[in-house]
């Protein structure tokens, strides 16, 4: 997309949330990259350079192997989630929840990042879970994550349960409280996210390479109920043709000068 080409798409998708009083957000890797956190499927994503390692994040692998959980526990404990902190992008949907408009956002990432912007809680559904919670597959109990990491940065490298349950501890396998392959998604949160679609004016769908459902069938369920749709990316989507408007470049840089003046 050429300057001029991106200048005008920026000022139709401004004009459009101008004139309406009710956005839905949805949210993908791609808003985080400029955070420090890669993506998965983009040309540098995690799984593109490494497929691989599309086997940490599948609960069968991760419930069958101690040494696959043991990795796991590792690149947990050096992820740059801990050490990233919301950018423009982030900024620019508190903005937007500010002016009144954003009703719902609908994220596919586990970092964390719009509550640390400032997006409230309560607007968030969360369709993948989140990795700043710890949960136990036996017993449900759930902790921080960050107390579980300390357990692991003190040598503990494949953490059970230590929840007491009849004064005995669960000693189940403790997994970060996300959504991995092989496991549902919550139903009352897509549920919330589709009903959330059909009330709004705008989908706003932001860094997301829209190619993975549920998440991506909210599109054309905007679109079926007569919401514009508005794509804001690094790349190409499969939705494109979908779209009223759609914006490439860097999230951090463009999607701040939709927001403003809308």
């Amino acid at each position: 997309m050429s300057g001029a080409s991106r200048d005008m798409a920026i000022d139709k998708a401004r004009d459009i949330l101008a004139e309406v009083s009710r956005v839905v957000a949805l949210t993908g890797a791609g808003i985080s990259t400029d955070s420090g956190i890669p993506d998965f499927r983009g040309p540098q994503g995690v799984w593109t350079r490494d497929p691989n390692a599309e086997k940490l994040s599948d609960i069968r692998y991760y419930i069958s192997d101690e040494h696959i959980r043991r990795k796991v526990w590792q690149d947990r404990l050096h992820s740059p989630v801990w050490q990233a902190a919301p950018n423009a992008g982030h900024k620019a949907l508190v903005s937007l929840e500010m002016q009144g408009k954003l009703d719902t956002l609908v994220t596919q990432n586990i970092d964390g990042l719009h509550q640390l912007a400032g997006s409230d809680p309560s607007r968030i559904i969360e369709i993948h879970g989140t990795m700043r919670e710890a949960v136990c597959m036996s017993c449900g109990a759930r902790s921080p994550m960050q107390e579980i990491l300390a357990r692991v940065e003190r040598g503990d490298g494949d953490p059970h349960c230590e929840q007491l349950i009849d004064g005995r501890a669960c000693g189940g396998i403790i997994d970060a409280a996300t959504i991995s392959f092989g496991q549902n998604l919550v139903e009352e949160d897509i549920r919330r996210a589709e009903n959330a679609v059909r009330m709004t004016d705008v989908l706003l769908a932001v860094g997301t390479s829209l190619a993975v459902y549920p998440a991506a069938g909210l599109v054309p369920i905007a679109r079926s109920n007569g919401a514009a749709v508005i794509i804001v990316n690094g790349a190409p989507t499969e939705m494109d043709d979908l779209a009223e408007v759609v914006v490439l470049g860097s999230i951090s840089d463009v999607l701040p000068l939709i927001v403003e003046g809308s």
